[in-house]
């Protein structure tokens, strides 16, 4: 059963009951207390310009545990050579963009809309979305961006304009997470990439099991460093 969100009411019913594809429910807003409700019970947004808002909850649910993260031989050297140098939440709203617009071979056209770019940088100004960002000689190459919840990072997107940019982003990703307790990244869909760089399928009860066992009030808030 798929239900319809009512705009005045930010809550949404059990991801269990999602469709086989994951979808859960659809409409209500992207307002910042719905969206960061839909995080904190394993949902998030994702649609097309024209489609109603959608809200999904996957099952499997591919995440990185921190302690997995598989960097390899040549992507240490890279990070270790200077070629890049990675910041973090200088400037989030370019990385959506480029999120948006940077061609990619199995994808057509964007998900995120300006409604999206509006309400995750919404986000990003209450200090609950955040973004990591790969330069070359003071040139945004490369990044990646997400929404922070209790001791989970849930990714959204990343880019990358000159090769293993976004590979570099992660690595800077990862470290943080490790040094402040974050549990684990969420990556929502599996992917060879995300595969390789250790990420994996856990079912959906797992990953709601730790969300339930989350902290919230602990969420890492305001521009990280």
């Amino acid at each position: 059963m798929i239900y319809e969100l009512d705009p005045n009411y930010p809550y949404f019913p059990d991801p269990e009951e999602a469709e086989p594809d994951g979808l859960v429910a659809i409409g209500g807003d992207l307002s910042p207390q719905r969206l960061i409700n839909a995080y904190c019970q394993g949902l998030f947004p994702w649609y097309s310009e024209g489609e109603p808002l959608m809200w999904w909850s996957l099952d499997p649910r591919m995440v990185l545990f921190p302690d997995e993260f598989r960097c390899s031989k040549t992507l240490r050297r890279l990070v270790k050579s200077g070629r890049f140098e990675v910041r973090i939440d200088t400037c989030f709203e370019a990385v959506m963009r480029n999120c948006g617009t940077v061609k990619r071979p199995d994808q057509d056209g964007t998900w995120i809309t300006p409604e999206m770019l509006e309400a995750y940088v919404r986000l990003h100004q209450l200090g609950l979305a955040h973004s990591f960002e790969t330069f070359r000689e003071g040139r945004l190459v490369g990044g990646l961006y997400g929404v922070s919840v209790g001791q989970i990072f849930c990714g959204e997107s990343m880019f990358h304009i000159e090769t293993d940019a976004s590979k570099v982003a992660m690595v800077r990703l990862v470290e943080f997470c490790k040094q402040h307790g974050f549990r684990l990244i969420d990556a929502q869909q599996e992917t060879s990439h995300l595969a390789s760089l250790g990420a994996r399928p856990i079912k959906r009860k797992d990953y709601l099991d730790i969300l339930e066992s989350m902290d919230f009030s602990k969420t890492l808030v305001g521009a990280w460093s």
